[in-house]
């Protein structure tokens, strides 16, 4: 079967920028799974991946633009420690966190810890950034009446309720 709108789709991926170290894999855990057609991964992604299939691999090297964006001047931003999603034990310089804020939870770049506030950069760590991706296409299903409802995959790799 091949990857079509309102198809679920687990894969394993692993992320570089162009060029340099591995950022990160899933290769160790459970493949990815979303719901083609639905804006559920990154836009550039997700049409490099229509019509692949399952078994199938590739490569895929995305610029900022159809990835996180360029970089944005003056998104340093000085936050109360509270406003983190989740505990961290210390704040380093460089540590990526994952702050709650209006439009939900995002990732960010810690640049001066403290005791009760926290400089970040608000741009995702991947931001300005050409990024490949090595990917392998794990299964390839249709979605669920309930999955196309809801927007996104159900199940392992997906979403829960």
């Amino acid at each position: 079967m091949q990857i079509t709108n309102n198809t679920v789709v687990s894969f394993h991926y692993t992320l570089s920028e162009e060029g340099g170290a591995q950022l990160e894999t899933n290769h160790d855990s459970v493949p990815m799974a979303y719901l083609h057609g639905h804006s559920n991964i990154l836009a550039g992604l997700e049409t490099a991946m229509a019509g692949m299939s399952e078994g199938e691999t590739k490569t895929v090297s995305l610029p900022p633009e159809d990835a996180y964006g360029p970089k944005r001047d003056n998104a340093e931003q000085k936050i109360p420690i509270k406003h983190l999603a989740g505990k961290y034990k210390r704040l380093l310089p460089g540590m990526i966190v994952r702050v709650n804020t209006e439009k939900g939870v995002v990732n960010a770049s810690v640049i001066k810890p403290g005791l009760k506030m926290v400089t970040v950069d608000m741009n995702h760590p991947f931001a300005g950034k050409t990024l490949q991706f090595e990917l392998e296409i794990k299964s390839v299903r249709e979605a669920t009446e309930d999955e196309i409802t809801h927007r996104h995959a159900h199940g392992e790799g997906g979403h829960h309720h």
